[in-house]
């Protein structure tokens, strides 16, 4: 016979999927192909930033000593020494030696013009911004000739007090060399791989991205783009499952719909487990998701595969271990299954369409957020107001799509899509997912909701 149903909370049923996997190995990834993935480890900056005492401003570095108590009509004229462009030591092409010689100095009396990023000479402790001097503004590009080094600059001519503020930016103001700028299990963003970036590496080790094999059941199923003849239905599962696990980063392998026959069922799911992936590996999923075949109908495909009596005198037959068929308190996506096909971890979600979605969104997501290396991989919820009022079940948790609405988005209402007949919110309802962007979680202690009444909710992408 079957294993025997067992009856949980939503929460006992994601303890329960999490126990199946664990985080995947460490590889490294480039800057560019991190992008997206989950760090495996601290990284520690390998540079100072600034790498040294640096401008905040075009401008002139100047000495404090030569600028102090300078005014509108009481100003400093300084000779012009010296050309500091970012990147360089600065000081006039050919002179010094060019960019890798040694900056110019800076002594009493002088000033060297100097752009934003560069670094300050050696001798000057400030920069004086170009508007608050004689020059009014920089044009692109260096001085016309070596002549004009010798120019001069007065300051200020605004009254601003002179060198009120130093405009340097001191080296390692930011970051020093040994700080930890990023932290382990960090979803890398653009922000991350350019803090990155800028502390040294062009490599992060990051968690192996997941590979997930996607399988729905039904013999009543057609494949995408298909006209479905009578009784037939277009297979929009897999195509959900499967989108919903790339968007997480995860390398995903399609199967498409299987009839609803235990041999159907059992040689798909040995397909799966040799298949090639989009990464050019050869090699296991690491997660199987199948959709349908859960319930208690007499061709309920997945209860019969868990079913050793089922699978005795098959190729099957020590294929599953740790099988579960579980009644979870939530509605929709009561039947639920888990277990492992040849040690590979297995998630069974109910086939009716909005039941599979939320199924994915609260156990399949952070088992792959898990694989990927997550550290917290449960899903948050936050509080909304409900825009409306409308009945729940009492005993079961309501998982209900909804959508934002309101200038502050802080209200939630039904997510109704154009409908034929009656309202509802039946879980085959999938034309409600084009227009939700969230799913209200009422307890299963509550039997209806008002307008106004605070309301939990998991966030959609």
């Amino acid at each position: 016979m079957t294993p025997p149903e067992d009856r949980r909370t939503v929460a006992q049923h994601v303890d329960a999927a999490l126990a199946l996997v664990a985080p995947l190995p460490v590889v490294e990834h480039d800057l560019d192909a991190a992008l997206g993935r989950v760090l495996a480890s601290d990284v520690v900056s390998l540079l100072d930033s600034p790498a040294s005492d640096s401008s905040a401003m075009d401008g002139y570095a100047v000495r404090t000593a030569d600028v102090r108590g300078a005014t509108p009509t009481d100003p400093v004229t300084l000779r012009v020494v010296a050309d500091v462009p970012a990147g360089g030591p600065g000081g006039p092409a050919g002179v010094d030696g060019g960019p890798g010689a040694a900056g110019p100095r800076i002594g009493p009396g002088e000033a060297a013009r100097i752009m934003t990023g560069a670094v300050v000479p050696a001798g000057a402790d400030a920069v004086v911004p170009v508007e608050e001097t004689s020059t009014g503004r920089f044009v692109p590009g260096s001085p016309a000739s070596p002549d004009s080094w010798t120019g001069t600059v007065t300051l200020p001519v605004a009254g601003r007090g002179g060198a009120r503020r130093t405009h340097v930016r001191a080296r390692g103001e930011d970051v020093r060399r040994g700080d930890v700028v990023l932290g382990s299990g960090t979803r890398l963003s653009a922000r991350h791989v350019s803090v990155a970036a800028s502390a040294g590496y062009a490599t992060l080790p990051v968690h192996r991205e997941p590979r997930v094999a996607v399988v729905s059941t039904g013999s009543e199923l057609v494949a995408a783009g298909t006209v479905p003849g009578p009784g037939m239905l277009p297979d929009s599962n897999s195509v959900l499952v499967a989108a919903a696990a790339r968007s997480l980063g995860a390398h995903v392998v399609r199967r498409g719909a299987v009839g609803d026959t235990v041999q159907a069922l059992g040689v798909a799911l040995d397909e799966v487990l040799s298949g090639a992936w989009p990464d050019g590996a050869v090699a296991p999923p690491d997660l199987v998701v199948t959709t349908g075949g859960v319930s208690a109908g007499a061709f309920d495909v997945v209860r019969g595969l868990l079913d050793p009596a089922t699978r005795a005198g098959t190729p099957w037959a020590d294929a599953v271990t740790d099988a579960q068929l579980v009644a979870v308190g939530m509605q929709p996506g009561k039947p639920q299954g888990l277990a492992r096909w040849r040690g590979v971890p297995w998630l069974a979600l109910p086939g009716n369409p909005v039941s599979a979605f939320v199924s994915f969104e609260l156990f399949v997501r952070p088992v792959v957020d898990r694989l990927r290396g997550c550290p917290e991989p449960r899903r948050a919820l936050v509080t909304r107001v409900a825009g409306e009022g409308w009945a729940s079940p009492p005993g079961r948790e309501q998982l209900v799509l909804v959508r934002h609405a309101g200038p502050d988005d802080a209200r939630v209402v039904l997510a109704r899509p154009v409908q034929r007949g009656r309202e509802g919110s039946g879980s085959h309802r999938l034309s409600a997912l084009a227009v939700a962007d969230a799913v209200a979680v009422v307890p299963a202690d509550v039997t209806a909701l008002a307008e106004g009444d605070a309301v939990r909710v998991l966030l959609l992408d």
